[in-house]
């Protein structure tokens, strides 16, 4: 699939508009027009109904008054049943339009960027706040025409009587106040019970990936107490956060019917000295209730502060460093060999990969070996472009990797990984899920050589099953990992550690049909056996994220560092020679080219 720098910046969904731009700016609009339309036509029903009663009172005829006062308040319900329909469609839409943002930054950046958010918490983003933050532009709507009612009516009111207008506009400097302290107060307790939800997430789902560990070893109860602890923590969030919420709407419920009363009663007295009419008093009442009203934007701008605090760690997850390609391809029929250049590796401060000047012949097989943590899956990373290093720069064929294009990139570099995602769909999807589109014939070559085809053709429908319907154990699992990976295979094929859930045998019928079966190429191999070290053509041996030696196994054999590697020791139990492991193949003379 080809794809530029430009297009990978783009969201999914900007061409056709789903990612809300369009359509969801327009519901919008809608909402806004609606809610501003409904604001004006209960602005204008007191004054209309005012009159309205003035006329009956005096001549017993309303004339054309009454059908306008039935209309307002016809087209108020009419407005306020549109507002709500778009603004259901408006949330709905702009919550696409951010989880798919937010999935597609995810997706597209760099993987070691990503690994320090945990699915729980990733989870939440897409779900919970993703929710929240679309909601926002329908709530600045609704926001917005909450304060042209009071506003509205505060003009109204000065056009009845300025005198009563200036005694509610006393009263509203308090309601800001009100307002002004909900908001600055509510976002930073809605930031704190959002990562308290995170957490929660993260371990709950920690706990359903380890239920077997739990099981066994009988701490079902220490883990629900631990998944549990932050709900104490959450409940006291959330309460101050009703609290605040309360306090706010308790606030302005204090203040709007004094300045209704207020508003009455000058009413009243202006009623008494013939300076209002019993229609004005009337009007007076109700829009002192509309400019008091102000108080009622609590509950919207409660929506905003979440909403905003929601959209940031969305946009967290959108703004991801993404992973830029060039525009040169590779030569053609390029052997496909490997060269590092000064590659350095940093990671929190701490260097955990220096590898300089290491080619590797193209075609051959070099195995990567070395302690827990010496840098093994940095370097497997690093050689296919997973990750960039710090500095320094690895060549494929003489081209660098950071200035191939997407697609050469990704149909001539192909991984094989210990625990592979295969998604959903058929195992014959699985398997053919990539850069390339390989055929049906292929699909079934790369499963034969991945030691799958067996098991996949005793499923209940061969390679057309669900995956969702395919019990698979561990093995098998790696299994369609590995053929999917010998579907794809390119010029460059590195596998972390792809064969550690298989047994003996099936590893090495792997390893014969990787070299027969399989595309030829260069293999890249993070190795934790002996066995597929020595089967590799060359040796890298790294110790502390340094490159100790380069060799073949044979030779780095005679030191007794590496053999500690692989927990062998001279002439100890469980000590193995190279010839020793050899002997037992069923075909000793292919194992080595």
């Amino acid at each position: 699939m080809r794809m530029t720098r430009a297009a990978v910046r783009r969201a999914p969904g900007e061409r056709n508009g789903t990612d809300g731009s369009a359509p969801g700016r327009t519901l919008e609009a809608l909402v806004l027009l609606c809610s501003v339309g409904a604001a004006l036509a209960a602005v204008a029903q007191p004054l209309v109904l005012g009159r309205t009663l003035d006329l009956l009172l005096r001549d017993g005829d309303a004339g054309r008054w009454l059908p306008a006062s039935a209309g307002l308040l016809l087209g108020e319900l009419l407005l306020d049943s549109a507002t709500s329909l778009f603004t259901g469609r408006c949330n709905a839409t702009w919550t696409a339009s951010v989880r798919s943002r937010a999935l597609h930054g995810l997706l597209r950046a760099v993987p070691e960027h990503a690994r320090p958010h945990p699915p729980g918490d990733v989870g939440t983003r897409l779900t919970l706040n993703a929710a929240d933050a679309g909601g926002a532009p329908a709530a600045r709507a609704a926001l917005a025409a909450s304060l042209i009612t009071p506003l509205g009516a505060l003009a109204a009111l000065a056009f009845v009587d300025v005198w009563v207008a200036l005694c509610v506009l006393a009263g509203l400097p308090a309601l800001a106040l009100v307002l002004r302290s909900f908001a600055r107060d509510t976002g930073a307790t809605v930031a704190a019970y959002q990562r308290t939800q995170a957490l929660i997430a993260s371990r709950l789902l920690e706990t359903l990936e380890g239920t077997a560990t739990i099981a066994a070893a009988g701490t079902a109860d220490r883990e629900r107490a631990r998944v549990l602890a932050p709900l104490t923590e959450l409940a006291a969030q959330g309460r101050h956060m009703w609290a605040l919420h309360g306090r706010a709407l308790g606030r302005s419920a204090v203040l709007l019917p004094a300045l209704t009363l207020t508003a009455t009663a000058v009413g009243g007295l202006r009623l008494t000295a013939g300076e209002l009419s019993v229609g004005d008093l009337l009007a007076v009442g109700r829009y002192a209730q509309l400019t008091a009203g102000v108080g009622g934007a609590a509950s919207l701008l409660g929506a905003i502060v979440r909403a905003r605090r929601a959209r940031h760690r969305t946009l967290e997850l959108e703004r991801m460093p993404a992973q830029g390609y060039g525009t040169r391809s590779l030569p053609p029929d390029g052997p496909g060999e490997l060269e590092l250049r000064g590659v350095r590796v940093v990671r929190d401060g701490r260097l955990v990969l220096s590898v300089d000047r290491v080619r590797v012949p193209g075609g051959s097989t070099v195995a990567v070996v070395g302690r827990s943590g010496s840098g093994k899956s940095v370097l497997a990373a690093v050689a296919g472009r997973l990750t960039d290093p710090d500095e320094g720069h690895v060549l494929l064929d003489g081209v660098r990797l950071d200035r191939l294009t997407r697609e050469a990139l990704r149909t001539e570099v192909t991984y094989a990984f210990e625990r592979p995602v295969l998604g959903e769909g058929t195992v014959a999807e699985a398997v053919a899920t990539g850069a390339r589109r390989p055929t049906g014939e292929q699909v079934r070559r790369a499963a034969r050589a991945a030691g799958a085809d067996g098991f996949v053709r005793r499923l209940p429908h061969g390679y057309g099953t669900p995956l969702a319907q395919a019990p698979l154990s561990g093995g098998e699992h790696q299994r369609l990992g590995l053929a999917r990976a010998f579907a794809h295979a390119g010029r460059l094929l590195v596998m972390d550690d792809a064969t550690s859930s298989l047994d003996t045998a099936t590893e090495y019928e792997v390893n014969l049909a990787l070299r027969h079966s399989v595309r030829p190429g260069t293999r890249l191999v993070v190795a934790h056996r002996p066995s597929v070290a020595d089967r590799a053509d060359l040796v890298l041996w790294l110790e502390r994220g340094r490159l100790r030696a380069v060799g073949t196994h044979r030779d780095l054999w005679r030191t007794a560092d590496y053999r500690a590697v692989f927990g062998a020791v001279t002439g100890g139990p469980g000590a193995e020679t190279p010839g020793a492991e050899s002997a037992r193949r069923p075909e000793p003379e292919q194992a080595r080219p």
